[in-house]
């Protein structure tokens, strides 16, 4: 099932977890959607691509019991529009901290899943100070050409009518936004300016960062998870025996285990 490979064809239940705010803000051209969930350090949730806010619902409970949860859907992604038509992660980071901006919120710990995680990257690299903490979760310094091959299959018409259904519940803009979104998803794999890290490059991120990825992932793999540990200093890498690239979306029993790492991950820090 090659096109539930980044997201899950389960319908996600809902927390009891009321959020604080529902709100958009107009940022770089764009109408960001965005909730909150609880007080305290900030943390920022971002998911991957063709998914939105709603990936994390599952977490809620526990993560907004120590932490102001700031939840976005990406340009393009679910509420949130995207006039261009187009996805750059280096502009997907610019639209974040630009919404952190306006809820001057100046230092923040991050969770980025698959496409989450690339814009983390580039938040990371371009206001390192304002990232304390963050974990990547299957995510890359790069495209790989088995990256970009799997990145090639990927299109509206391959989908099946369950992802196809489970889409349109999240995507407002319905078939027309979905298809925008997977050709952008189809795109990346001829784009060479925007996911290019080199190691120089990784090892100006300051965050204490935790690197997470499944030793069965596809798109990803272990040795560039390693690369990547190495090149970023304080940095921590779990590889996940027998999971692919659907590390959030996948069984209950592992996103409570992953939770558990995570906060002691957060918590281990001066820096929340």
């Amino acid at each position: 099932m090659k096109n539930a490979l980044l997201i899950s064809i389960f319908l996600i239940t809902l927390t009891s977890t009321a959020a604080q705010t529902k709100q958009t803000a107009e940022v770089n051209g764009v109408s960001i959607y965005y909730e909150t969930f609880g007080d305290g350090y900030p943390l920022v949730l971002l998911h991957g691509f063709t998914q939105n806010h709603t990936i994390w619902y599952n977490l809620l409970d526990s993560l907004s019991l120590k932490y102001k949860l700031i939840i976005p859907d990406m340009r393009g992604h679910g509420k949130s529009t995207n006039p261009t038509n187009e996805f750059k992660h280096n502009e997907s980071a610019l639209d974040i901290f630009a919404l952190l901006d306006k809820l001057n919120i100046n230092k923040f710990n991050a969770i980025g899943y698959s496409s989450g995680g690339l814009t983390l990257l580039h938040m990371a690299t371009q206001q390192p100070d304002r990232i304390s903490n963050m974990v990547l979760i299957g995510t890359s310094s790069y495209y790989s050409e088995q990256a970009r091959k799997v990145l090639s299959s990927f299109t509206f018409d391959n989908l099946n009518d369950s992802h196809l259904s489970y889409l349109r519940s999240i995507h407002l803009g319905g078939d027309e936004q979905i298809r925008k979104i997977y050709q952008q998803l189809n795109n990346f794999s001829n784009t060479y300016n925007d996911i290019n890290f080199t190691p120089p490059y990784l090892s100006t991120i300051t965050a204490k960062t935790l690197i997470i990825l499944g030793d069965s992932d596809p798109l990803f793999s272990v040795a560039e998870a390693v690369d990547m540990h190495h090149a970023i200093d304080n940095s921590s890498l779990w590889i996940v025996p027998a999971h692919g690239h659907n590390l959030i979306t996948t069984d209950k029993l592992w996103q409570q285990q992953s939770l558990h790492v995570i906060l002691r991950f957060f918590s281990s820090s001066i820096n929340h």
